[in-house]
């Protein structure tokens, strides 16, 4: 599987193509991901951008994490 992650997608989306997304968000401040239905609910209309700027969290950080874990990011 190709290890891509499309910051126009939804997290929710992000989540169900690559479970260890859950995370690796959750290990850069998005701890609320983890919680059981938070996924599935506002991960459904929540972007990785849209959830970085509400919580205060560089997105360059996020980019970083997932580029740690050999993913290519397009925004």
């Amino acid at each position: 599987m190709e290890k891509v992650i499309d910051l126009r997608k939804s997290v929710y989306d992000i989540c169900q193509a690559h479970p260890e997304a859950v995370e690796i968000l959750a290990e850069v401040g998005f701890s609320e991901i983890a919680k059981p239905g938070m996924l599935a609910t506002v991960g459904r209309v929540m972007t990785i951008p849209k959830g970085a700027r509400m919580r205060g969290i560089k997105l360059d950080k996020i980019i970083a994490a997932f580029e740690q874990r050999g993913y290519e990011v397009i925004q």
